[in-house]
């Protein structure tokens, strides 16, 4: 670990020079649209704006989750934002999401479009909308729930706390790493102990919380983010794991998860979806394919 340089802050921080790290060409202190761009809109009722980070896919895979559950009303378009290139700051992805974050839905199925911002609540618009994966009984719906915003608590603390300073952060400052590696330790031995307890994270039946849960838990545990599982020995969660391997075997999840992903294998990459039968003829690899046979000829 580098050797800790006193930093003393001055009396007013003023942005001034890059903070550095992977994300220092998008951070900014300021909110608003930097460009006019206008987003597009597919046929279905449903348009998301995002890209298959783990907040995204929550919401992707709520949508195929749907959709194999019989319901022919949450048919969607996904568009690609690339955030590293900031499509965030678009006019159009602005007046969708103030915020300037992923995901964002319009609901376009009623007389006025709906937007829908921030994925735990995408996701509880979503079951609300369609009647499914939130209990009705108020108990378990507040288990729910609960847990739902335990996640949206937890999360920064993982992503932007121990993500970044483990696997981003221009420095590794030991303080930092140390701090939010206990931080997650903690959270996972709070989600191993509850699934100890219940077959899922909500209770006995699978719920909107595990889709929030999941994407970064489950991929956190199976080194898909951040590539810390063995320094974070997540191999002594052992009911988080069972619990990953149980909801990432769900055909849905496993669409949900493609769903404007952009890294990876190219066969696991859907950069946009805009029909059920997109997975099986426009993923990556069949794109770059048939570009590759197309230049040949």
């Amino acid at each position: 670990m580098n050797e800790i340089v006193e930093y003393a802050p001055p009396k007013v921080w003023t942005w001034d020079k890059s903070s550095g790290g992977r994300f220092s060409s998008i951070n900014r202190p300021i909110a608003g649209a930097t460009h006019d761009k206008e987003l597009p809109v597919g046929k279905h009722p449903l348009q998301l704006y995002s890209l298959a980070t783990p907040n995204g896919v929550k919401v992707t895979v709520m949508l195929e989750e749907l959709l194999a559950a019989g319901h022919l009303g949450a048919e969607y378009d996904a568009w690609l934002i690339r955030i590293m290139e900031g499509d965030q700051f678009g006019s159009g992805f602005v007046d969708a999401n103030p915020n300037s974050k992923i995901p964002a839905l319009v609901d376009r199925s009623g007389a006025e479009p709906v937007r829908v911002f921030e994925s735990g609540s995408i996701l509880v618009y979503l079951a609300e909308k369609f009647g499914a994966f939130l209990p009705t009984d108020p108990a378990k719906r507040a288990e729910v729930l609960s847990w739902l915003f335990w996640q949206m608590g937890a999360g920064p603390m993982l992503g932007g706390g121990f993500g970044h300073f483990y696997a981003y952060a221009p420095v590794k400052i030991e303080y930092a790493i140390d701090r939010f590696a206990m931080e997650v330790k903690r959270q996972l031995d709070v989600l191993d102990r509850r699934l100890g307890e219940s077959e899922y994270v909500g209770g006995d039946a699978y719920s909107i919380a595990d889709m929030a849960v999941w994407p970064w838990y489950g991929a956190l545990v199976t080194g898909q983010v951040y590539d810390a599982a063995e320094f974070l020995q997540v191999d002594a969660y052992k009911n988080v794991l069972r619990w990953t391997d149980l909801v990432g075997a769900r055909p849905a999840v496993r669409r949900g998860r493609m769903v404007n992903r952009i890294m990876g294998d190219p066969a696991s990459q859907l950069h946009e979806r805009h029909h059920a039968g997109d997975f099986d003829t426009r993923t990556q690899d069949k794109l770059e394919g048939a570009a590759a046979e197309s230049r040949t000829r």
